[in-house]
């Protein structure tokens, strides 16, 4: 992943996301889980760094989380 990695935008996919949650154990100050059992985008994610959040997308076993750069290019997954 390069250095200058910078994420502009995370979605999470409330109809794909299952609710396994290893987002929010790998990154609590970017995800949570609502009263249907789903993640969402904390709105302070931003305070989390990119390597972290890309991890927590990565985590997801269902490839709910949506992750775009600066450019509004999806960067994961691909």
């Amino acid at each position: 992943m390069p250095d200058a990695l910078k994420i502009s935008k995370i979605v999470v996919d409330p109809n794909l996301c299952i609710g396994a949650a290893p987002c929010t154990t790998i990154a609590p100050d970017a995800f949570q889980l609502n009263s249907e059992g789903k993640a969402d985008v904390l709105p302070n994610w931003q305070v989390v760094d990119a390597k972290t959040l890309l991890e927590a997308a990565q985590s997801c076993p269902v490839n709910a989380i949506l992750v775009y750069d600066e450019a509004g290019n999806q960067i994961y997954p691909k």
